[in-house]
């Protein structure tokens, strides 16, 4: 398939997915059903038209607002939707048409789900991390990194966690890590493979600790505030797929 056609059809999926993503957002937090019933608005409760929901185009086109009540529409809908369908692009890029790359897109969407609702609520839903364990071990099974790969990404990363957050409770008597960034760890591990696990697990800490610095300078945060790590590993993920084994590769080198 030409890039001139297999790009503005990722595009698009993207689009329709971010836009399933912002159901999942909604509603995985709330324990409610993202089947049923269809989308309405948060604050009317009116079922959102068809023509109102189009991925972008139905938020500028409405100016961020109910068609119903006129109330204000969250821009986090609009930004989820662009995302992903430029995470979808980028990831077709490098990787072409395929299979891997069903593989990696169903990754992206996931860790963009993530990222959002650990942001705005601090829980990472079982509902993702366990069957994206599930789903990213079976994939390795004929897919890079492969299950052996797959396995060990997924005890290095949720053991490393969990060996951390059990460390700091022993030594500080209170939670310092919750168990469902254990899980999303394993989860990224088991689609990644434990090299670019370990990418993730620096660079989410490296970004963790400079926005908790800028904040704490900045005056709009402490030594006990709680930055949402889940956030940071979701970013960290995805850039690790695209770009980590780059980086893998090159510190290998030094010692070739």
């Amino acid at each position: 398939m030409p890039a001139s056609v297999a790009v503005p059809l990722v595009l698009l999926v993207g689009l329709a997915v971010g836009s399933f993503l912002n159901v999942c957002i909604h509603r995985l937090p709330r324990r409610e059903s993202i089947a049923w019933p269809p989308s309405r608005c948060p604050t009317c409760g009116v079922p959102i038209r068809w023509i109102h929901n189009i991925p972008v185009v139905s938020y500028l086109a409405l100016r961020g607002r109910c068609a119903s009540c006129g109330s204000r529409i969250s821009p986090v809908y609009p930004l989820v939707e662009a995302a992903c369908a430029g995470l979808f692009v980028l990831h077709y890029w490098q990787l072409g048409w395929t299979p891997l790359l069903a593989v990696r897109l169903a990754f992206a969407a996931a860790m963009i789900a993530l990222f959002v609702i650990d942001a705005e609520h601090q829980i990472l839903p079982d509902a993702i991390t366990l069957p994206g364990i599930a789903v990213g071990l079976a994939a390795s099974l004929v897919l890079p990194p492969g299950w052996l790969g797959s396995l060990a990404g997924l005890l290095v990363g949720g053991g490393v966690l969990w060996v951390v957050g059990e460390g700091y409770f022993r030594l500080r008597g209170v939670e310092g890590m919750g168990f469902g960034d254990v899980k999303m760890l394993a989860m990224i591990g088991a689609f990644l493979g434990w090299p670019l696990t370990v990418v993730t697990l620096v660079g989410a800490s490296l970004a963790g600790a400079l926005v908790g610095v800028a904040l704490i300078v900045s005056g709009r945060g402490s030594l006990q505030l709680k930055l949402p790590f889940g956030s940071f590993l979701a970013v960290g993920a995805v850039a690790a797929g695209l770009w980590g084994q780059g980086l893998v590769d090159w510190y290998a080198s030094f010692y070739r």
